[in-house]
């Protein structure tokens, strides 16, 4: 029963800490920032594809029933006004999203820096183990001593420097 309330708030603790992440990245962001996001939440919901699409109808609709009475429609075929707003929304609607994306990607940086924090500390965890288990094995009477090249190995630590060089020497060759 111990150990699931230590997990459990272990997991807890995680997702704290993630919330806390999330929290300060949304704290520092600016009025604008703000701004961008709620607008991106919203273009990227499908109800803004019914709401275009209606929009586009009613557009064409409108002027082709002017164009049927004899009126002077607001934007004759084949449409320029319209092409040129949706060219014009278009492009703002790239800017939102490029904006929204630097910042999800600033966040998402902070996710991993997080993680491989996690990852770095529980590698020390797992090392600091198999070396307690190998001075249990050697210590203990009724265990047969024996070399054990890799528990020996694996009972250090990784120097994140290293795993750092070695990666960038295999990108490079």
């Amino acid at each position: 029963m111990k150990e699931i309330l230590t997990q459990s708030t272990h997991l807890e603790d995680t997702f704290q800490a993630i919330a806390r992440v999330r929290a300060e990245h949304n704290r520092k962001a600016t009025l604008l920032e703000r701004i961008v996001d709620k607008l991106t939440g919203r273009v990227g919901r499908p109800g803004f594809v019914v709401l275009l699409s209606l929009i586009f109808v009613s557009w064409i609709g409108l002027n082709s029933v002017l164009l049927l009475l004899g009126k002077k429609p607001v934007d004759e075929p084949p449409f320029f006004w319209m092409q040129g707003a949706v060219s014009l929304a278009a492009l703002y609607t790239t800017v939102l999203i490029l904006a929204t994306q630097r910042r999800e990607n600033e966040l998402a940086s902070h996710h991993e820096h997080l993680t491989l924090e996690l990852a770095i500390l529980s590698e020390r965890k797992t090392a600091k183990i198999i070396s307690l288990l190998e001075e249990l094995r050697v210590d203990h009477p009724d265990i047969h001593d024996r070399i054990d090249d890799e528990a020996a190995a694996m009972s250090a630590p990784t120097d994140p420097q290293s795993v750092l060089e070695t990666i960038k020497k295999h990108k490079e060759g």
